[in-house]
């Protein structure tokens, strides 16, 4: 959680007070990027984008909203406006398998093929669902906090979060009944 001491000295001028503070953020922003996009190039070139916005806009900050939800907002509008421009594509190295262990070969094919059908998976959800389960799931967003960042009705946002885990659900149904679709 970042301070708001820091805050106000970064919209105060304070070139280091600002430096520390796009430091101590850009994990999450990264984080948040890639989950959206799925595409490391792509959430870099996001991330780059979404702090030099936070660079030049924190002035515009308003403590009336979370710091991070005003964060993860410039974020998720960089990757939608990303996503809708370009079609995703497909990394060779994310299909790379590196077992650590011999022992547990079986274990650990298997675990990488449910990441790789979940991905898949929340991938074909429609974007506004995929980005509500990205935040709450991936980001561990509240659904209040979901709602300032997408600056969307909190009823929307639960109403998204049912339909996104159901077609979730039914998407990875034959998983679950023991098939692989690796």
């Amino acid at each position: 959680m970042v301070e708001q001491g820091l805050i106000r000295a970064a919209q105060s001028g304070d070139r280091d007070a600002l430096i520390t503070l796009l430091r101590e953020i850009e994990g999450h922003v990264y984080k948040t990027a890639f989950y959206i996009l799925h595409n490391e190039q792509d959430a870099l070139d996001a991330s780059q984008e979404a702090l030099i916005r936070v660079y030049t806009k924190i002035g515009s900050y308003e403590e009336k909203a979370q710091f991070k939800t005003w964060v993860q907002r410039i974020v998720t509008n960089i990757c939608i406006d990303k996503f809708r421009k370009t079609k995703p594509t497909v990394s060779i190295d994310e299909h790379e398998l590196v077992f650590k262990d011999k022992q547990n070969v079986e274990r650990e094919v298997l675990s990488t093929y449910l990441a790789e059908d979940i991905r898949e998976a929340i991938d074909q959800l429609p974007e506004h669902h995929r980005t509500v389960i990205v935040l709450r799931y991936l980001q561990d967003f509240s659904y209040n906090e979901i709602a300032d960042c997408l600056d969307l009705p909190l009823n929307t946002v639960k109403s998204y979060l049912f339909r996104a885990r159901q077609q979730l659900q039914n998407r990875l149904q034959e998983y679950q009944k023991g098939g692989v679709s690796g």
